[in-house]
């Protein structure tokens, strides 16, 4: 059945839009009130094109005067239009109405792949969109300023703090940002949450202490600083017991660290869980240089683990020919 033009409806009004519905309402064509059984009632559907194949589907076909286009596609335009069927089975088209759904409201994934891309306009978007929990965490479980720290991305993690991001949440490990800035070695990320209130005291779900994770990274300007800035050098994690200069002895054998270490007053005989000292977690781990420095620097070579066994007893145990040399000769000449 044609349309009559001259009969048309007025097109749909646009109610309510998101970024996945769009609200239709229009008014009955007839001013009488319905009676009797439906088949005698005006008839209405609605009509939309196919973003993709722009071919009219019929959405809604029925005798209410709204209507509800749900499952569309975020920033997408669409267009409708109104069929009107009377009971005698004439039928009128309305002219076409056009909208676009809105965007789709800002998620706790967009703040992170801002983060990630270091995308300062975006990260401001999401923020202002008043969407999204600025501590809300991925699914490493780690917040947007975390990944800020771990990145060194300062302009980034200036902007979350000013946003509200929380210093001290943690992930699934304990680790907070500050922990995070340290192990990567973001010394200008380091000082600006220190000001923030971070602490030197914070520790991980084993213990381990902010200077613990600068040790383990190695980097020599924000262990500097830490120590400057009244860092303790003799925490101890509660796994192990083991302090900084332990966690060098056994990880990584920088002689360079240690050294810092040293000269901040780090206990050279201290003993761990076990017994070990760090010159005896220096020669299991061959660590030629750094027992060097140890042993110039006070390490006692005759102290003894829980099992009675002293550092030249776990060289030979364990093959490290210069090692065995070294030990010797000290021995001799102390």
């Amino acid at each position: 059945m044609k349309a009559a033009s001259s009969e048309s409806p007025q097109p749909p009004v646009i109610g309510k839009v998101t970024h996945h519905s769009i609200e239709l309402i229009w008014v009955h064509v007839d001013n009488k009130p319905r009676t009797g059984s439906p088949e005698h009632w005006t008839r209405y559907s609605v009509e939309h094109t196919d973003p993709k194949t722009q071919r009219y589907n019929t959405v809604f076909i029925g005798y209410s005067t709204h209507h509800v286009v749900e499952e569309l596609e975020p920033s997408t335009s669409y267009s409708f239009r109104l069929r009107v069927t009377r009971p005698s089975g004439e039928s009128h088209l309305s002219p076409t109405v056009s909208v676009f759904t809105t965007r789709e409201p800002y998620s706790g994934k967009n703040l992170h792949q801002a983060v990630n891309r270091e995308d300062e306009k975006e990260l401001n978007n999401v923020l202002q969109s008043g969407t999204v929990d600025v501590n809300v965490c991925d699914k490493m479980g780690y917040t947007a300023l975390m990944v800020a720290a771990q990145k060194g991305f300062m302009s980034l993690l200036d902007i979350l703090v000013k946003d509200g991001a929380d210093i001290k949440l943690r992930d699934s490990t304990g680790k907070d940002s500050l922990m995070m800035a340290c192990y990567a070695g973001h010394l200008d990320i380091v000082k600006y949450l220190r000001k923030c209130g971070t602490t030197w005291e914070a520790r991980d779900k084993n213990g381990c202490s902010p200077l613990h994770w600068a040790v383990d990274g190695g980097h020599l300007p924000v262990i500097t600083y830490m120590i400057l800035d009244g860092c303790e050098v003799d925490l101890r994690d509660k796994v192990f017991l083991w302090t900084p200069l332990m966690r060098v002895a056994v990880i990584s054998g920088s002689a360079a660290v240690a050294t810092v270490l040293l000269k901040a007053g780090a206990d050279v005989n201290v003993r761990d869980k076990a017994g070990k000292t760090p010159l005896m977690a220096a020669v299991l781990s061959n660590y030629e240089d750094l027992v060097k420095l140890l042993l110039v620097n006070g390490a006692d070579h005759r102290m003894k683990n829980k099992h009675g066994a002293d550092a030249a007893d776990m060289a030979k145990g364990f093959g490290g020919k210069n090692i065995i040399k070294l030990l010797d000769k000290f021995s001799l000449e102390n």
